[in-house]
């Protein structure tokens, strides 16, 4: 028969009541703290979770003494661009120091975004038309302009002039009004340099006019564009600056185009490079989702304003119901552009396999720390193949930001392009087009506003 082992029992229960004993001790002992210091603790965790979430370094810049990252170069051993224009730069060889109240990418792009510190000037308005009917605003900033502080009834650039002229590529949905295009046309106003945004089609404030809109890999605009300023002002050396989206299109249309673009020189910023990267990227982690979200409400913006012709060439209520850029690009990029699926478009409009072909100098600025645009798309191979181009990667910066000084009103590769641009404005490193018969299919209305 069975006969229960009490003595083990009995040392079981002990055991677990030694073991009840002990929790009750510990309770009793952290009920003894103040919960003041529960509170501390919490918040000290919360903090350094934000920290890290939103990838500070602002201790990371304290440690070094603020002396910032340096700028890391890649270029190809024997690069001309490099030995005969980026080797003069001091700006492209020194150090980056983000603004300490902005040492995180999240709040330098953010910042960026919502307020800025643009300097405040007026644009003159010219309309251009091409052949299709669709219209693109070209807005000027010239070196007068800034000078006299004010604009003149009818000023004009004379067919003379000899003024290097810089043509401006926005991002996706921003134009010459946003921030960080102002930044950069008055800073090269200012150095004596005229300026003229190409704003995309149905931005800065114009309409739809043609059933053709803009997209990530469009060239033709650019290239129409700086056709007819190259035969407007054929005396001007002529230099084109692309950001993100919009440096995208640039290198997409200098390799098309090779050694036939009027393009003395280019800077491309924060360029998304690989499309399906990118696509890839911004859905990976909360972060760069929320920006997806934040992007897709711009275009989902963009198109209500030109919703009679989006509802007519795209899906509508797919649109309105868009909850990633992908989704938009389905339902509408697809649709009006004629790609057969998303992945599809951003083969075609990814800027990287042209590389290769770029035949005049061109600097690529890069953050690593870009939420938008993630550094691993970027053709680290192909620059350094090509003897024309020099990348400029940088530790720190953001989206389009890289602000610097205590009270942020600089952006740093607004002062980096301006001096490469000088650098090789002086040098004879500028690239100068083969001939090329220039076909008048354009029209122009001057509005001065």
């Amino acid at each position: 028969m069975f006969s229960p082992n009490f003595s083990q029992m009995d040392w079981s229960i002990s055991w677990d009541e030694s073991y009840l004993n002990a929790y009750k001790e510990v309770f009793r002992a952290l009920c003894l703290i103040p919960i003041l210091h529960y509170v501390i603790a919490f918040m000290v965790i919360w903090v350094v979770f934000l920290y890290n979430f939103l990838e500070f370094h602002f201790f990371q810049d304290f440690f070094s003494g603020f002396r910032g990252a340096p700028v890391a170069l890649t270029f190809h051993p024997t690069s001309h661009i490099y030995h005969g224009v980026v080797s003069k730069c001091k700006i492209l060889h020194g150090r980056y120091l983000a603004t300490p109240w902005l040492s995180s990418p999240h709040f330098q792009t953010t910042f960026l975004n919502f307020f800025g510190n643009p300097p405040a000037f007026s644009y003159r308005r010219q309309l251009f038309h091409a052949s299709d009917g669709g219209t693109i605003a070209l807005d000027w900033l010239t070196s007068s302009d800034i000078s006299r502080g004010a604009f003149e009834v009818n000023h004009t650039i004379s067919k003379e002039d000899t003024t290097p002229l810089v043509v401006v590529i926005p991002g996706l949905t921003s134009d010459s009004t946003s921030s960080y295009i102002k930044h950069l046309a008055f800073g090269l106003a200012k150095h004596g340099w005229n300026v003229v945004v190409s704003n995309h089609r149905g931005l800065g404030g114009v309409s739809i006019t043609s059933d053709c809109f803009y997209n990530a890999g469009w060239t033709e605009d650019a290239r129409v564009v700086i056709d007819y300023l190259h035969h407007q002002y054929p005396k001007a050396p002529l230099f084109a600056i692309g950001t993100s989206i919009g440096a995208n299109i640039l290198v997409k249309y200098l390799g098309e185009d090779r050694e036939k673009v009027p393009v003395a020189g280019a800077v491309a910023i924060c360029s998304p490079w690989d499309l399906l990267i990118g696509d890839r990227f911004i859905c990976r982690r909360l972060l760069q989702k929320l920006y997806d979200r934040a992007l897709t409400i711009g275009l989902q913006g963009y198109a209500k304003l030109h919703e009679p012709r989006y509802s007519l060439l795209a899906n509508w209520e797919g649109i309105r119901k868009s909850r990633s850029i992908r989704d938009f690009d389905n339902f509408a990029t697809c649709l009006v552009g004629k790609f057969e699926t998303v992945d599809t478009y951003y083969r075609r409009s990814t800027s990287t396999p042209y590389v290769l072909n770029v035949s005049v100098p061109l600097l690529c600025i890069s953050a690593l720390d870009d939420p938008v645009c993630t550094r691993e798309a970027i053709p680290w191979d192909e620059c350094r193949a090509n003897k024309n181009i020099v990348l400029a990667t940088i530790k720190h910066g953001g989206h389009l930001a890289f602000f610097e000084g205590i009270t942020g009103s600089r952006l740093w590769w607004v002062r980096a392009t301006d001096e490469f641009l000088g650098v090789l404005h002086s040098s004879s490193h500028m690239h100068k087009k083969k001939s090329r018969r220039h076909q008048s299919n354009h029209r122009l209305i001057r509005v001065l506003m």
